[in-house]
């Protein structure tokens, strides 16, 4: 199997499991909000902070749909840069976010995240998804 062939299903993995954990993290963000809040928190902090979890995660899974929308038509399905910086990228943010649920890190620390793991990919695979319509 060539190196490529291999990464197919590497990177659907990582996509698979990053969507998972993003999920989980919005099903139970209320107790991550209340990990990332001191302890004498107003209701007004803890909207906040909801409103700043959810717009995170609402623009995360729109890049998702991106990435997505990009690896199941195959335009870069075998696409092998695209691949490894998939496959980095949401390997590198399952981890991290992993660590952001059960180490209970600020909330600041998902935008770093965020940024890093998931508007690169999604970035480069909007540039690809452009370049191809334009062949």
């Amino acid at each position: 199997m060539s190196v490529v062939k291999s990464l197919v299903p590497a990177r659907f993995l990582t996509l698979s499991a990053h969507l998972v954990i993003i999920i989980t993290i919005y099903w139970s963000r209320e107790n991550n909000i209340r990990s990332c809040l001191p302890l004498d928190f107003t209701e007004e902090q803890f909207r906040t902070e909801d409103t700043r979890l959810v717009v995170a995660l609402s623009v995360t899974l729109a890049l998702f749909l991106i990435e997505l929308a990009g690896f199941l038509s195959g335009s870069s399905m075998f696409n092998s840069n695209q691949a490894l910086l998939s496959l980095v990228s949401h390997s590198s943010a399952c981890i991290s976010l992993s660590f952001f649920v059960f180490q209970q890190w600020p909330c600041w620390t998902y935008w770093v995240i965020f940024s890093l793991c998931s508007v690169f990919p999604a970035l480069f695979e909007f540039f690809l998804l452009i370049s191809l319509k334009s062949v």
